[in-house]
């Protein structure tokens, strides 16, 4: 069955020991390829959106929600560790946000994502979006079942983060340079983050954004709108 690729770019936790690999995360693989299968089944486009804590994950999904819920019906799942804070945050859009409290986990397990989805109402959604505890280093290597993986840098954190942190960035086919309102501030280069992304993940998509001064939104709008009519369009060339 055709069907909207997503990164194979060693997105699941493996170490080699003597030329032999050995699968550390088998049972996470499992549950994330059964949410993939489900995912297709239902045509939904399931977005993982990562980034360190205080990128502006939750601020980009509100301005997103705003946008966008009168043309594609969209839910989402928020990971942190302790409040359901981010969820109320979106809710307040009008979408239908369901918290998951790790409980110190520093990152989302497929597992947990499944029992987020069997408390939504998935019924007609085209687009599932979960927002990920904010890390770098964890969620890099826990597949939850997406098509695509995004991951913020602000503009506050610093440019070194690709190498620093390269996993994450050569599993992700989008990167948004978040809070570019503040670029004059501060000791940050935009050339400088895409050629080090970019150097890990040479395929990586780039779009620069600020949530609160609208710059770049309706560009990463228009790319989840591509995406979610791509795969609608996968799923009908399917049935044929």
């Amino acid at each position: 069955m055709s069907k909207v690729q997503k990164s194979s770019k060693a997105a699941r936790g493996t170490v080699t020991c003597d030329n032999t690999t050995m699968h550390l995360l088998k049972a996470n693989d499992f549950v994330a390829e059964s949410i993939r299968n489900k995912m297709a089944e239902q045509n939904i486009l399931l977005i993982n959106i990562t980034s360190s804590a205080g990128s502006g994950k939750t601020t980009l999904l509100q301005e997103t929600a705003r946008r966008i819920s009168d043309k594609v019906k969209m839910k989402i799942l928020v990971g942190d560790l302790e409040t359901e804070r981010d969820a109320n945050r979106l809710r307040e859009t009008g979408i239908d946000a369901l918290q998951i409290v790790t409980g110190g986990i520093c990152h989302l397990e497929a597992q947990m994502i499944w029992q987020g989805m069997e408390s939504l109402d998935l019924e007609g959604v085209e687009l599932l979006i979960v927002e990920n505890v904010g890390n770098l280093v964890c969620p890099a290597s826990f597949d939850l079942g997406e098509d695509y993986r995004v991951t913020l840098i602000a503009t506050t954190e610093g440019d070194d983060k690709p190498k620093k942190y390269p996993r994450m960035f050569l599993t992700s086919e989008l990167m948004l340079v978040s809070k570019v309102d503040l670029l004059e501030y501060l000791p940050f280069s935009v050339d400088a983050v895409v050629a080090d992304a970019r150097d890990i993940n040479p395929n990586i998509g780039v779009i620069e954004v600020s949530s609160t001064k609208d710059i770049g939104i309706d560009e990463w709008c228009n790319w989840l709108l591509e995406k979610v009519a791509e795969k609608q369009k996968a799923k009908e060339e399917a049935a044929i």
